[in-house]
């Protein structure tokens, strides 16, 4: 049997392999997937889920530890000097179990909840970024998960107790030429016996360097016993024919171990094949389903701690006679940061907490998380920085070298940046979202927009799309929303007034249903090339989403005696704001520049503005724009570098 050839893809194509590789039904409830259509399901969030006492008691245990070993233990400013973490750090984190934190006690693991692998990755990323992504990577798409998910017990009895204490994992999809459109994944995986021999060449292989176990996406050729198709594999790093060829550098997250791999002519067990052939992406896309939390976490954090620097530096900093805080033009930015850090960590623990439980099925809820968290987190850092002024540009070193505390807000801007990048840029992230989003109109009406399909198919859709708008249509127009005393506990004596945001959320979450219902039927088949549409379309079910969980977080902390006073401000402010932004983007759904930027870009493309790129010049190195990745031998030294 041959490796397949790389061949052009259509986009039809394409859309094709990442529909097969979506999860289809929907088993359990969510409330972000009835928030689109039009259904506030508060009953889903509220009241707020809480851990077990079990999980509580091991999670703060370990929570204690782990703060000692950042504090003394994992130097942020030394990472970033010499871009790499220190041995002796990764060494410490093995002993300490930081790389079992989300495996079973059975297999030498911490046994930890997603809402405390949360807080521990939001503690040490709160220290050092790059940390953080080196315990992200390894639990939350490397080895570990996929085979808590899909993996046979012998794989489970053989690689977990290694990815618990002593061997880093990475997670291995992205290719020289192919990012979010696996449909051209080029590495092959052909069956030899008892075996797979892969060939080709990975990308931004976070923790590839390092790396003792890897995940890795190849395709299998169709063949006489053989389904074919994506498929997931364990590769030992160090199997003969596994090259690390380069180790690349970034504009932040200086030490992050990140790669180019080859492989030529590795041979794999059969043993190590995770799930069946064919069912590589859908592994995937169910991993990311829990494993995109971690970077809301982190970013999280990062809210956390620019709050902290903003209050301390905004006391200290006077200008005109008093501190820049009580200037309401750094006022509105520090509001803005505090009140959002309490929605992002609204959003985390509420969807941590049910991913625990089960009960809801949360892969748009963790879509949102993570297209949001990301966003946010970004203004939030570049907010710290505006407000810090030129010592915000400032490096961490040279404040310190002319005596002054060494705030890393330049640091954290670049760190930040490549959280919407990572685990689906925001731009994926909106058509996965909106994809999911629409989920129950393509269902009983996709026919009537597939040219493919016959006429007795769209007849057959469009009887099936008339029952279903006949029911749900009358349910847009009125709701819980118009009346004046629905969800008044969010209205306890002495505190503000939530139950006005929820109401808004649900008139909203209607209006939302309205919307999309009217863009499809204007747009039919086209619809799914109105991105800018799709995307104000998950950005305003993103802000109502924030809105909810800040609400329900704010009356979990009231009934909790936890700052409940306080936190009920937080809430009402951070509603307030985005109710600003929803607004906003309403109008934006029909108020836009989509069509001429159409125009714009077509021209732009046909080379009719060059004219306005004179007068520079390109400082840009030579070499193609995206490099060679024909399976061979590799012609590089390896880097790989294994810790122990």
């Amino acid at each position: 049997m041959t490796a397949p050839s790389v061949r052009p893809v259509s986009e039809r194509e394409a859309r094709q392999v990442a529909e097969a590789a979506r999860e289809q039904d929907w088993k359990k409830p969510s409330f972000a997937k009835e928030l689109f259509l039009g259904r506030f399901r508060l009953d889903l969030i509220h009241p707020h889920p809480t851990p077990a006492p079990e999980d509580v008691r091991r999670g703060e245990e370990f929570l204690g530890k782990l703060r000692e070993f950042c504090e003394t233990r994992i130097d942020g400013a030394r990472i970033e000097r010499e871009a790499k973490i220190p041995d002796e750090t990764v060494a410490g984190l093995k002993e300490l179990g930081a790389f079992g934190m989300k495996i079973d006690v059975k297999y030498g693991g911490l046994g930890l909840n997603h809402v405390y692998y949360n807080r521990a990755l939001a503690l040490v990323g709160s220290v050092s970024p790059v940390v953080g992504a080196l315990l992200s990577a390894h639990q939350s798409i490397g080895v570990p998960q996929p085979l808590k998910l899909f993996g046979t017990q012998e794989q489970k009895e053989k690689f977990l107790p290694r990815c618990a204490r002593t061997d880093i994992t990475a997670f291995l999809l992205t290719e020289p030429d192919v990012g979010s459109d696996p449909a051209r994944l080029a590495t092959a995986a052909v069956p030899d016996g008892d075996d797979y021999v892969l060939d080709g060449v990975k990308l931004w292989t976070t923790n590839g360097v390092v790396a003792d176990l890897l995940v890795v996406m190849a395709r299998v050729p169709k063949g006489e016993g053989h389904k074919g198709g994506i498929t997931a594999f364990v590769v030992e790093a160090a199997a003969e024919g596994v090259t690390v060829e380069n180790r690349n550098a970034f504009m932040g997250l200086r030490g992050i171990e990140n790669g180019v791999t080859r492989f030529h002519q590795v041979r794999v067990p059969a043993a190590n094949r995770i799930g069946p052939e064919g069912a590589g992406l859908k592994i995937a896309l169910t991993t990311l389903n829990t494993g995109r939390l971690s970077i809301p976490a982190m970013c999280a954090a990062s809210g956390k701690w620019a709050l902290k620097i903003a209050r301390e530096w905004s006391s200290a900093r006077e200008q005109w006679g008093k501190p820049i805080a009580k200037h309401e033009a750094v006022g509105s930015k520090i509001s803005f940061i505090a009140a959002t850090t309490f929605a992002l960590e609204a959003i985390v623990d509420l969807s941590g907490q049910m991913a625990d439980e089960e009960r809801n099925d949360i892969r748009i809820e963790a879509a949102l998380a993570k297209l949001y968290a990301s966003e946010m987190a970004w203004l939030m850092t570049d907010e710290l920085v505006q407000i810090r002024g030129g010592r915000g540009y400032e490096t961490a070193d040279s404040l310190a070298a002319r005596g002054e505390r060494a705030v890393p807000a330049e640091q954290m801007l670049r760190d930040a940046r490549i959280n919407r990048i990572f685990e689906g840029s925001t731009e994926i992230m909106h058509l996965l979202i909106a994809r999911e989003a629409v989920d129950a109109h393509l269902s009983v009406a996709g026919d009537l927009i597939d040219p493919d399909k016959s006429l007795g198919d769209k007849a057959r859709a469009g009887a099936r799309a008339g029952g279903f708008y006949a029911r749900w249509l009358p349910k847009l127009v009125a709701g819980p929303g118009q009346l004046p005393r629905t969800y008044s506990e969010f209205h306890p004596s002495g505190h503000r007034d939530l139950s006005g945001h929820l109401r808004y959320a649900e008139r909203s979450s209607r209006k939302l249903a309205r919307s999309t219902f009217y863009a499809m039927s204007r747009w039919q088949g086209r619809m799914e090339t109105k991105q800018g549409f799709l995307g104000r379309i998950v950005d305003i079910g993103a802000e109502l989403f924030a809105m909810s969980a800040a609400c329900v977080r704010a009356e979990h902390l009231r009934l909790r005696g936890e700052n409940g006073a306080e936190a009920y401000q937080l809430a009402d402010a951070f509603c307030r704001q985005s109710r600003i932004r929803v607004e906003e983007l309403f109008r934006r759904l029909w108020t836009n520049t989509d069509d001429l930027d159409r125009k714009v870009v077509s021209g732009v493309m046909a080379g009719s503005y060059e004219w306005l790129e004179s007068g520079i010049v390109d400082p840009s190195g030579e070499g193609p724009w995206i490099a060679d990745a024909t399976p061979g031998p590799s012609k590089a030294e390896n880097v790989h570098r294994p810790i122990r």
